[in-house]
């Protein structure tokens, strides 16, 4: 066999290797999950809009669908005392914030198609914080917005992954 063709097989090789193992370790993309059957028919109370839409998003995302009603829904998340703040943690010397706080909480409360407790309200709270460079006021306007995404889609995996492992114990 040629040592051109020799090593494009041995790259052949190694690189259904490499995918094999990657396939069997479990590995998937970040948001990407299995959901618990119940999980598939969410109905989402009390949330924000910018955390309404990225509960779908995961939701859809792990091919469930979100409920248009609590009557349709196998899981009913409870979302109250929302809240994100801002505050200024540092002050240049012209008085100009240098570096701000973004702080975001949340209650929520898992519960079954029947009303049924599933989790009692439960706690989330996320903080970031980031430089604001005076110089670039209009592209630190946008990452604070890509920041507040950020919030949200953490927030959203937390309350999954609690409600995966509420309805795995049962």
């Amino acid at each position: 066999m040629p040592p051109i063709r020799m090593l494009t097989l041995l790259k052949q090789v190694v690189l259904l290797t490499g995918l094999l193992v990657l396939a069997s370790c479990g590995y998937h993309l970040r948001g990407s999950s299995d959901l618990a059957q119940p999980l598939y028919k969410v109905y989402l109370a009390g949330a924000s809009e910018p955390l309404s839409t990225q509960f779908a998003n995961t939701i859809r995302n792990a091919s469930g669908d979100m409920a248009g009603s609590s009557a349709e829904a196998a899981v009913i998340v409870t979302i109250s005392n929302e809240r994100m703040d801002r505050r200024v943690l540092t002050l240049s010397n012209t008085g100009k914030a240098n570096e701000f706080e973004l702080d975001y909480a949340l209650d929520f409360e898992l519960q079954d198609a029947k009303g049924k407790p599933l989790l009692e309200r439960q706690s989330v709270e996320i903080r970031r914080d980031y430089f604001n460079d005076q110089q670039a006021i209009i592209a630190k306007n946008s990452e604070e917005d890509l920041i507040r995404t950020e919030m949200y889609q953490q927030a959203v995996r937390t309350i999954v992954n609690r409600a995966q492992a509420v309805l795995a114990a049962q």
